[in-house]
């Protein structure tokens, strides 16, 4: 088959796009036919080593397509299924064998494109504003990067569920985009400071929690912008890695609490079920708008995750296969 895969950890450049051993299901698996694959920062964390796999591999967290066979033990699913999954690695291949236990049906309605592209982030946004920290009417929460792909999910989810949005983006053009989404108040922080706008627009008081996948270059200021006894959702570094810093700084800024969360810990078969049913009703009620932002070909996965890192996209990036 074909995939893109690496044989050593680096940047984009050490993707290669070529012929690949295809899978076989195995005993809890269905083997997939491929249509699409989201592309996600996590796909660069294992590119670049800073999650460690083991070599060769086949890049891709997420995928949608056809059910082409069941391993042994398999049972819900049929020869000619549309599915779709994520938080299973190899998505980026015509191919892919996946654990049952991750897949799920994909509703009428809802083409293979879309499924793949809603599947990780829908469900990441899912469990930070249904369970890590459980928003609701009243609360106001703070999210950075809101015109990405997580991020636009996450102010309509924080929206469906009452809270006051505030969001921040690094370009007019993309403060249109978390407008779009729902957000309340947008910050453009290549022109104002985060911190001493969320202090103004709170008046003074700060957010119940900040939602912040963007990392090093806005983690120590998040903290600032916290109400006493606030949440600190640290959910990515797009930006770059966290320095170590002393837990005293949450005590010395009001109780904070932070928490470093990961879909992998939201993926009981039963939470699975529950979001990725959750995301695809809202989708199709039009209630959640997913946007993508940008298809490419499998062979181009190599621009697709130079324009993931270089945030320079809105929305969702989507490999079709």
């Amino acid at each position: 088959m074909k995939a893109v895969f690496i044989n050593q950890h680096g940047g984009a450049e050490v993707l290669q796009h070529g012929d690949f051993n295809k899978p076989a299901a195995a005993a809890g698996q269905v083997l997939v036919k491929l249509a699409a694959s989201g592309v996600n920062f996590i796909d660069t964390y294992h590119r670049g080593g800073l999650y460690k796999i083991p070599l060769p591999a086949v890049l891709g967290s997420e995928g949608a397509g056809v059910v082409e066979a069941l391993g042994e033990g398999v049972t819900g699913f049929r020869v000619g299924d549309h599915v779709a999954y994520a938080m299973a690695r190899g998505s980026y291949a015509e191919y892919a064998a996946v654990p049952a236990k991750l897949l799920v049906p994909v509703p009428e309605g809802v083409d293979l494109r879309t499924a793949a592209a809603a599947m990780l982030q829908g469900m990441t946004a899912h469990y930070l504003t249904h369970a890590t920290f459980p928003i609701q009417k009243g609360h106001t929460a703070l999210v950075h990067a809101a015109a990405g792909g997580t991020g636009r999910l996450v102010v309509q989810m924080a929206k469906l569920r009452g809270a006051r949005v505030i969001g921040t983006a690094g370009s007019s053009a993309k403060g249109d985009v978390a407008r779009h989404a729902g957000a309340d108040e947008v910050i453009l922080y290549s022109e104002q400071d985060f911190v001493e706008e969320v202090k103004r627009l709170t008046d003074g008081k700060g957010v119940d929690v900040v939602y912040d996948g963007v990392g090093q270059a806005t983690f120590l200021k998040s903290l600032e912008c916290l109400r006493p006894r606030g949440a600190m959702v640290f959910f990515g570094q797009a930006s770059g890695a966290v320095a170590p810093f002393d837990p005293l700084v949450l005590m010395n800024k009001g109780s904070l609490f932070l928490t470093r969360p990961t879909l992998a810990n939201y993926s009981s078969r039963e939470e699975v079920l529950r979001q990725s049913g959750d995301v695809f009703r809202w989708i199709a009620e039009k209630k959640l708008d997913l946007l993508i932002g940008r298809t490419y070909p499998l062979a181009e996965a190599v621009q697709a995750q130079r324009d993931l890192e270089g945030r320079k996209t809105m929305g969702k990036l989507v490999l079709e296969i």
